[in-house]
């Protein structure tokens, strides 16, 4: 059985993400969304909130858990029991990054393996932080995040202002 793991901060999860997690859900028979808490990251959404986000979004994709870790990647994939860890890569400039912690996952732990996939290319050019700049302008983002999150993206920006 292979189990992967897919962590981000997913603040808020869009629609390349959720693409991300049904592909990963192809190959593998398990697939944990784990929600990384990162206290150096100011977060717009909660952990809770983004927990439902996701288990809410992805319900109807088989395989597919949610949770949240904190500390070192590959010392909670060890403890989740898992095979791999998922990434999604965009363009060049996330490989560099991604590219440099798989190495470093792999330096730290020879055994957990690193797989990239690419967001379908309607979604490829989505991320979290231009989400939340064109919302924080006013803007709807429904066509790049389900109806709950843009519901929860909107009430966190009102209580900003």
């Amino acid at each position: 059985m292979q189990k992967a793991i897919y962590p981000g901060s997913f603040d808020p999860l869009h629609n390349g993400h959720i693409d991300v997690i049904g592909r990963a859900a192809r190959l593998c028979d398990e697939v944990v969304v784990s929600v990384a808490t990162n206290s150096a990251k100011n977060a717009l959404l909660s952990i809770a909130q983004r927990i439902d986000i996701i288990q809410d979004a992805t319900s109807h994709i088989p395989g597919v858990t949610v949770t949240q870790f904190e500390g070192l990647l590959v010392d909670f994939v060890i403890e989740q029991k898992a095979d791999c860890i998922i990434r999604g890569l965009r363009a060049i400039s996330d490989f560099e990054y991604e590219f440099q912690m798989a190495l470093m996952n792999r330096q730290l732990r020879s055994d957990v393996e690193t797989i990239f996939l690419m967001p379908s290319q309607e979604h490829i050019y989505l991320s979290s932080r231009i989400i939340k700049e064109i919302a924080g302008t006013g803007n709807d983002v429904r066509d790049f995040i389900s109806e709950k999150a843009a519901l929860a993206v909107e009430e966190k920006l009102q209580l900003k202002k």
